[in-house]
């Protein structure tokens, strides 16, 4: 059964099963991808992904199921099991659905991949690598090609249809040299077009280059505070605890650092950040929000200043507080007025963390993690790669502490993202 007319059954079968109000989410896609493992190429294939969501309001209570059949008697099946577990649940006022809105289709990206192409892509960065880091061992390198149609159907009228189509590159490396190892690292990105080499494209060039470096690492000579320079690629784990903060669960729990402080300053006023899920410079974006809305680019952070909360329509209800225009992601950080040289001149000691291991922050932004494949930073000069560094601080306080933010950012087709340095870390060695 196709997309749309899996959605209408499911939408009349949640209706005959006794829901009061409905939503519907079907999606249906194609991957075709190539491998390479150990360095060598060893698959073309395509996997087929087929789903749908069934939501039902039933008194205000809610059930929801997820099933990969799109054929009737699945559907009718999955419908009265959803009603069933509304029936079961607790009642809670803020359950709702959106409000009718006109009908709309987005389209994306590209139909179809140029497989030759892709295929020849590979082949190139292989031959790159041989040439330019012969130590380097590639364990994992996915070049694929991402397709699919969805449908955003409720019981209020709402019809929203999505379909795009994009190129995903994804690696895992290290490297080894006369009987020593790197750590791994990894990366990857998104883009709608095959015109330049795989390594020219986000920070692969970069992360290869810093690997065959880091066979040899020294350990920090001493515990000690100090400033740290986050690179696009390690940035959003920090920056995640913002945005996760400011989302539904802490917000409506009052665990949350920024449950009071929307409108107020909490970052220095170099940081700007957006939710831009249309913007132009991203692949992979989206048009429809996850609570049925059409999606609309948001500032969370604007100079400094906590602009909007990351609410659903859920969360918007339980709280009082406004529905957010997106729902998160497709992060922007605009650029600011220091170039990365500059940023490491201003560094007196310090690391360069490119990648970090380690537990969530608390509620109150204290953490503490391992910063690997990273570089020792002393009187303005990246030093010698470090061997995995505890840093410890509270993430609050940090982005109250920003040094600087560089002009030069990394588009990996999701995200947007600079260099960002940090004051008030404490580095303390393995």
């Amino acid at each position: 059964m196709k997309g749309r007319a899996a959605g209408e059954l499911a939408l009349d079968a949640l209706k005959r099963a006794g829901s009061e109000k409905s939503v519907v989410n079907v999606r249906i896609g194609e991957v075709k991808e190539l491998n390479i493992e150990g360095s060598k190429l060893t698959l073309l294939r395509s996997t087929f992904n087929t789903s749908i969501g069934l939501t039902a309001l039933t008194e205000s209570r809610k059930g929801s199921i997820s099933i990969n059949k799109l054929d009737a008697d699945s559907i009718r099946a999955a419908a009265e099991e959803t009603v069933i577990m509304a029936g079961s649940s607790e009642p809670d006022p803020a359950n709702e659905i959106s409000e009718m809105q006109a009908p709309a289709e987005f389209t994306c990206g590209i139909d179809a991949p140029d497989l030759n192409l892709m295929y020849d892509r590979l082949r190139e960065f292989l031959n790159h690598l041989e040439e330019e880091f012969p130590y380097t061992i590639l364990e994992q390198g996915i070049l694929k090609f991402v397709t699919g149609e969805s449908w955003f159907l409720n019981s209020n009228g709402v019809d929203f249809k999505t379909k795009r189509g994009h190129y995903e590159f994804e690696s895992l490396f290290s490297t080894k040299k006369n009987g020593k190892s790197s750590s791994f690292n990894n990366t990857g990105y998104s883009t709608d077009n095959l015109d330049v080499p795989i390594w020219e494209r986000g920070s692969v060039e970069v992360l290869l280059r810093q690997n065959a470096e880091q066979v040899d690492t020294i350990s920090v000579p001493q515990k000690f505070e100090g400033d740290i320079i986050v690179t696009p690629d390690a940035l959003m784990s920090l920056l995640g605890f913002l945005t996760g903060s400011i989302s539904d669960i802490p917000l409506i729990t009052g665990t949350s650092a920024y449950n009071d402080k929307l409108g107020k300053k909490i970052a220095s006023n170099v940081l700007t950040l957006r939710s831009s899920p249309l913007a132009k410079e991203l692949v992979e974006n989206y048009f429809v929000t996850g609570d049925g809305y059409p999606a609309a680019d948001c500032t969370v952070v604007d100079k400094g200043v906590l602009a909007a909360f990351l609410l659903s329509l859920y969360g918007s209800r339980k709280t009082g507080g406004r529905r957010s225009l997106s729902s998160g992601g497709c992060y922007i950080v605009e650029p600011g007025g220091d170039s990365f040289t500059e940023l490491v001149k201003s560094v007196r000691k310090g690391l360069l963390v490119c990648r970090v291991s380690g537990g969530h922050p608390g509620n109150n932004g204290d953490f503490s993690a391992v910063a690997k494949n990273s570089y020792y930073v002393k009187d303005g000069e990246i030093t010698k790669p470090l061997a995995e560094t505890m840093i410890s601080g509270n993430v609050v306080a940090m982005l109250q502490e920003i040094g600087g933010v560089s002009r030069e950012r990394v588009n990996f087709g999701n995200a947007l993202l600079p260099w960002i340095s940090f004051g008030g870390v404490t580095v303390s060695g393995k």
